[in-house]
């Protein structure tokens, strides 16, 4: 009887959660690899940095035309291909031998297919399926990709450290090829191929049509129509800042400036699965809050916090034990607490059909920031031989979006405030069913 009135849309999220969750291994490996590539081949942290940059910069850059892609081909289609690119490109790997093909194969390939992960896939899941909880869906998506890659952290850097980094490739791969078959029979394109409305709309709520184009120009038109908002290109600034302090700068870099403090790489690992673990609280509340309250608010908040815990990250390092600890508690509910509340403002300003593709391109800027970082970070350690100087720039970065994000939509298309409702009650005249 459970079964027969649940709605498929949380059967969609469960294997989008899963998904999620077992593709992650992918996004941990680099903070891993930094150390044994360089024991083995003698690469610098910003030849692999480098590598990492175009792993992150891919992943940002394809994610609006993967959203076109899954608008006009399907979700199912399109990730059971990524995973398989992924796998295949993680496994090529242990047979490299020079910095080309750690940038060909870790950079392009697994970057391409990364892309059509995590945040993009998250949000098409929930604007296309979900009316009511849609920021809540978002923050339990994001958690299942951001936590599960710092929690796999333990597991890849043991595997590192006893048999070999190839063995990271490899579990990489395994990971991702065993969440294909979920993919393949349950996953659903839209509550309209099954006769349903998306969770919690009300029967007059419209229908958006599918896009028929052709996957670049549906993205680019995205671009578009998104290009001269001033509202986009606050959300594009403070998500590059997102990124930077984040993907680019700590999971990147976090266990090799540990290292420089006497930390061993298995211990920095569980620190930043200590991030994870954290990260799950933080991000489903923050989706719990963007239903409710003014997401505009919440990433002030959050990026300030931010900030200041990166300033004195330094000294956290240098105290080591319970200071250490304390951050990496307070950094994983901030980790991706950011997700839920600029996907709601995307929706809001840009419609539920077309935010995944706007926020593709929004979380284009959030992965420039990560290579930004990931690159910058390693340089900065190379030439003034400590990671100081990158925590401060980036603490200094995240207050200046914190100071920004009060402007998005104040001047034209004020968001309004989401309002929680239950399944089936009538949206309110002239807002969008998020709120």
């Amino acid at each position: 009887m459970f079964i027969r009135r649940l709605h498929y849309a949380w059967i969609v999220f469960a294997v989008g959660f899963v998904t999620l969750l077992g593709a992650a291994g992918f996004r941990s490996a680099p903070g891993v690899l930094i150390e044994p590539l360089g024991e083995e081949f003698g690469w610098s942290k910003a030849t692999v940095g480098g590598a990492v940059s175009v792993n992150l910069l891919l992943f940002g850059l394809v994610g609006p035309f993967a959203a076109a892609l899954m608008l006009r081909y399907g979700l199912r289609r399109v990730v059971a291909i990524a995973l398989v690119v992924i796998s295949a490109g993680a496994l090529a790997t242990t047979r490299m031998s020079s910095p080309w093909q750690l940038v060909l194969l870790w950079g392009v390939v697994v970057g391409l297919g990364a892309g059509c992960m995590a945040a993009v896939f998250a949000a098409t899941i929930a604007t296309r399926w979900f009316s009511a909880r849609r920021s809540l869906v978002t923050g339990c998506l994001t958690a299942a990709s951001a936590s599960g890659q710092l929690v796999f952290l333990p597991v890849l850097s043991r595997l590192a450290e006893r048999v070999g980094w190839r063995w990271v490739s490899v579990t990489i791969a395994l990971c991702a090829l065993a969440v294909l078959p979920l993919v393949l029979l349950f996953l659903r394109e839209r509550p309209e191929d099954l006769g349903l409305r998306p969770y919690g709309a009300a029967e007059e709520d419209p229908v958006p049509a599918a896009p028929v184009g052709n996957p670049v120009a549906v993205a680019f038109t995205g671009l578009r129509d998104a290009w001269t908002t001033g509202a986009f290109w606050l959300l594009v600034g403070s998500f590059w800042v997102c990124g930077l302090s984040t993907n680019g700068l700590i999971q990147t870099h976090f266990i090799t400036a540990a290292h420089d403090h006497g930390i061993d790489a298995t211990h920095a690992a569980g620190l930043l699965a200590l991030i994870g673990i954290f990260d799950v609280i933080g991000t489903i509340g923050s989706g719990w809050l963007s239903d409710r309250h003014d997401p505009r608010t919440l990433l002030v908040i959050y990026y300030a916090l931010r900030g200041v815990s990166l300033i004195v990250l330094h000294p956290a390092l240098e105290a080591a034990g319970l200071p250490l600890a304390g951050f990496m508690v307070f950094y994983g509910l901030d980790w991706v607490a950011t997700v839920p509340p600029t996907i709601a403002l995307c929706a809001s300003t840009f419609g539920r059909e077309r935010a995944p593709v706007v926020f593709g391109w929004v979380f284009a800027g959030h992965q420039l920031g990560a290579a930004a970082a990931a690159w910058g970070a390693g340089w900065i350690r190379d030439t003034f031989g400590s990671y100081q100087p990158a925590f401060a720039l980036a603490g200094v970065a995240c207050i200046a979006a914190a100071l920004a994000v009060p402007a998005i939509g104040r001047r034209r298309g004020a968001f309004v405030r989401p309002r929680l409702r239950q399944p089936g009650a009538p949206a309110l005249a002239g807002t969008d069913p998020q709120g």
